[in-house]
This record gives C-alpha cells, sequence and structure tokens, in this order.
C-alpha cells in the first residue's frame, strides 16, 4: 500500500491493519528467533494464539538488558535475528512460501539465495554511548528495501520538493540518522552531499558547500547544525535558500528551536522550517514531525507502539507513559514489546491537525528514563535529579554558546559527596556572574538543586563536549571514581 494511502486510512482500517499483521507475524516470523523461542517456551506461551493487539500484552516486556551484549555474552544480540532452518520452516512458514521454495527448486534455482535475500543480516547498525559495549542490529537485503521504503515516507511527510538540494551534515558512521538520510535521498533521486559531518569532510566545507549548492534541506544533530550555523553568521553567509533544517539524536526545546531561528535570520533564511526526528536502532527507521507543532507520524505496517505505566500496563490514547515498540515487518534483528525507555506524554491516534494523516502520532516531548538519577549530593540522603531538564533549559538560553555538566565527586574523592559543574561559554560581552546567577536560579527551579558554573571560552567548550570528533556532543560525563 502507497504511502498517502496509508497515511489517510481510518482508525478502524490500521486497527485491522495491525491486527493482520501481528498475527502473520507472529505466527510465520517470529519462531525464528531463538530468543522469543526461549521466551515463549519459558511462559507456556504459543506463537499462535497472538493474533492481535489485546493478545500482544500477553507476551512479557523485552529491555535493552535482554538485548546489549556484555563481556561474558558478546554475542547476546544474535539471538534477536530471525533465523530460519528447514525445520523450522516448514513448522511455520505460511503456505505460500512454502511454494515459493518448491518453485524454487523445481525451477533449479539456489534456495539457499532466495532465502538470505529475505534473512541473512547484510548491513548492521549500533547503539551509541549508553552502554560499555555497542549493541548491533541486523538488515537483511529485504531489510534494506523497507528502510528505504520508510526513508521515503520520512521526506515525504515533511514535504521535501522534488528540486530539492540536501546537504547531509550527519557523521557518518553505522548508525540510522546518517544511513536514513542517505536511503531517503538516493531512492528519491535527490541531489545530495553526504558530507559524513565535521569530522570527515569538515565544518568550513560544509558551510561553504550549503551556501554554494544552495542547499533547500540541512540534515544534522542539533548541536552541530547550530555550530556551523554560528560559524556562518560569524562569516556574514548566505543561506537564504534553506527551507528545512531537520534535526536527529537529540531533543530540541522550543528554546533552542526559537536560538536557531534568529541565527537563521542573520544569513538570510527567514522562514525554514525545524523538524525533528524521534529514532532509535532497536527499531530500525526514524520517524518525523510533518511542522514544527506536531508529533512523530508513525507507519501502522511496520510497527505497534503502544504505552505503559510504571507497572506496565497499557495507559489510554493520549496518556503519559513509557513507548514501548513492536516489530511489524522488519527482518533481521526484530523486537517485541522492547521498552524504549522513553518516556512521552501520549500516543494519539487522531488525525493530525496539520497535515491530515491518521497514523499513530507520537507526542513531540521525550524524555529518557534512564536520565533521572539519584545523587548523593548530602551526607544525609541521595536526591532524584532529572537530566533532561538540562538541555533544554541551557540550549534554550540566548547568551550561552556552549555547555556541558560533568558529574564528579568533591575533591574526586569516591567516598565524598556527588557535584554538578557546569561548565559555560558565554556569548561575547554577557556578563558571567548575572548570568551564572540566571542558571543556576533556572536549574534550582527545574530540578530542585544548583549546580557550581564555571566560565571557559568556546573553545574550550567545544573541545570537552567533541563536536567534531565526537558521534554525539558529550553534553552530559559522569566523571565519578568508582568506590
Amino acid at each position: 500500500m502507497d504511502w498517502p494511502t496509508l497515511s489517510h486510512l481510518t482508525q478502524a482500517e490500521i486497527l485491522a491493519l495491525q491486527n493482520r499483521a501481528i498475527k502473520r507475524f507472529f505466527r510465520h516470523e517470529l519462531p525464528f528467533s531463538p530468543f522469543f523461542r526461549e521466551l515463549f517456551a519459558k511462559h507456556n506461551l504459543n506463537f499462535a494464539d497472538i493474533k492481535n493487539i489485546d493478545d500482544l500484552q500477553k507476551v512479557p516486556f523485552t529491555s535493552k538488558a535482554d538485548l546489549a551484549p556484555t563481556p561474558e555474552d558478546p554475542g547476546k544480540s544474535r539471538k534477536f535475528i530471525l533465523q530460519p532452518d528447514e525445520h523450522l520452516i516448514k513448522k511455520f512458514a505460511p503456505k505460500t512460501k512454502l511454494l515459493k521454495i518448491l518453485m524454487q527448486k523445481v525451477a533449479g534455482l539456489d534456495v539457499k539465495k532466495f532465502l538470505e535475500w529475505e534473512y541473512k543480516p547484510v548491513h548492521l547498525h549500533f547503539t551509541t554511548g549508553r552502554t560499555a559495549l555497542p549493541t548491533a542490529v541486523g538488515y537483511s537485503s529485504r531489510d534494506l528495501e523497507t528502510i528505504k521504503e520508510t526513508a521515503r515516507r520520512l521526506f515525504q511527510t515533511m514535504q521535501i520538493p522534488s528540486d530539492a538540494v540536501v546537504v547531509n551534515a550527519f557523521p557518518y558512521a553505522p548508525h540510522l540518522a546518517f544511513w536514513l538520510t542517505y536511503f531517503a535521498t538516493s531512492s528519491l533521486r535527490l541531489t545530495t552531499l553526504q558530507s559524513g559531518g565535521g569530522k570527515i569532510m569538515g565544518t568550513p566545507k560544509i558551510i561553504d558547500a550549503i551556501e554554494k549548492l544552495k542547499a533547500k534541506v540541512v540534515t544534522s544533530i542539533p548541536g552541530y547544525f547550530y555550530h556551523i550555523l554560528r560559524e556562518a553568521v560569524a562569516q556574514k553567509r548566505n543561506w537564504s535558500n534553506l527551507e528545512f533544517a531537520v534535526f536527529g539524536g537529540e531533543r530540541v526545546s522550543d528554546g533552542f528551536r526559537a536560538k536557531v531561528k534568529e541565527l537563521l535570520k542573520e544569513v538570510g533564511a527567514f522562514n525554514t522550517k525545524i523538524l525533528t526526528t524521534y529514532a532509535m536502532t532497536e527499531g530500525k527507521t526514524a520517524w518525523v514531525q510533518c511542522s514544527e507543532e506536531t508529533g512523530y507520524h508513525t507507519y501502522p505496517d511496520m510497527e505497534f507502539f503502544e504505552v505503559v505505566d510504571e507497572n506496565g500496563n497499557r495507559v489510554p490514547e493520549n496518556s503519559p507513559g513509557e513507548l514501548v515498540y513492536t516489530s511489524l515487518n522488519w527482518r533481521g534483528t526484530v523486537m517485541v514489546r522492547y521498552r524504549t525507555g522513553d518516556m512521552i506524554q501520549g500516543l494519539s491516534l487522531q488525525a493530525c491537525q496539520t497535515c491530515g494523516r491518521t497514523v499513530p502520532q507520537i507526542s513531540r516531548d521525550i524524555q529518557r528514563k534512564s536520565d533521572i538519577k539519584e545523587f548523593n549530593l548530602t551526607k544525609v540522603k541521595g536526591e532524584l535529579v532529572n537530566l533532561n531538564a538540562f538541555y533544554p533549559l541551557l540550549m534554550g538560553l540566548p547568551d550561552v554558546e556552549e555547555w556541558q555538566l560533568e558529574i564528579a565527586k568533591v575533591n574526586n574523592d569516591p567516598y565524598e559527596v556527588d557535584e554538578l559543574i557546569l561548565y559555560v561559554a558565554p556569548k561575547v560581552g554577557v556578563n558571567f556572574e548575572n548570568l551564572s546567577h540566571e542558571i543556576n536560579r533556572r536549574v534550582l527551579s527545574e530540578t530542585g538543586i544548583t549546580a557550581r558554573i564555571v566560565e571557559k571560552n568556546l573553545k574550550e567548550v567545544l573541545s570537552l563536549i567533541g563536536m567534531e570528533s565526537e558521534l554525539k556532543e558529550k553534553r552530559i560525563v559522569d566523571k565519578r571514581p568508582k568506590a
């Protein structure tokens, strides 16, 4: 089904589509996963009994702990790859697939190659930064066709024009952001510079390219885009053709959007849309806003999302909770009832008020559950601090150029209390003492604690956060020594 048709189905039609997809996937595909065969056997579940979104609730949750490799089991994630053999195919494959296999044999064709196209991982992405060992997620050749389709949908949802020149400023790496832009632009035949980011092509050349190619679209991590935009302003560049800045990899607050838009005016870009994506490596694709005010438009034929409370119970539409993801139409690595650790304000099933699409929409305010941590800030008790609050607070302050939050122990003593050190590069001419008071006033209001604020120049903070050397900027670093 094409995207314009699919994205305007009624709620009843989407529900029927997802129920059919769940029934088909659980009966004919998921049994090829070693992990889920073990899980279902352990809980006395039958794959054929999962026929709709309600039955899905019988399946236990999975999480990063099930998937992430450990020193003892570095190949842990391989169990999530669909791995059919002759016995499993005969037992679980649908008659249509068995017939295709038979026809391949009769024609003297290589059945192994036929199955490898659908199931063998040929392309890998890796999770970033949150675990000591990165987690591999595999795509089969069939998956590469699927990700191209979702990438096209992403650009179509944003209404990127067919004559757009695109500069892909995401870092070149085995991660979603760069490759989704590549797949979208190549399959839609858009003129594109796949720059590889500052570490590969270098910031000066990317700034040049946006101007000289008259780019209409730039895709980037938001912090890096702000960095190159700031440089472009200082150099009095002309980016007047820029219509879309598409961000991924970090949260984007309304304050940060406003800050970027003010700078864009100084390079002649007065009407640039700033759109953000939501993605997770385990979900194998990304979802995007159609406008700055909306949430993330999903693909109901590719995945099923649910939102659960702290006890794991589903919550009603538009209610806050943790986002849970289930694959419906992928091969390679697949996830079922995967607790993302992302807390959202709700999942809407209503038609988008901006574009009219009827696909489920994830609210745009997303926070990482794991970023709410306990700190021993006094000798008496621990305190929960939501580190998510620092991003919108500091990225939106017009007098702050760059920043990094360091979590440390007083005197670097593992038995001492924790302290939060905030390194700040102020704008030129700003009174730092006044800025420090304003930052701590806001930090106290948002988090209930204060930080020690240290002034550094812009170059020093850019080096600390690894603006042009890291895949993602190191905004919050934990340097506490272990006892």
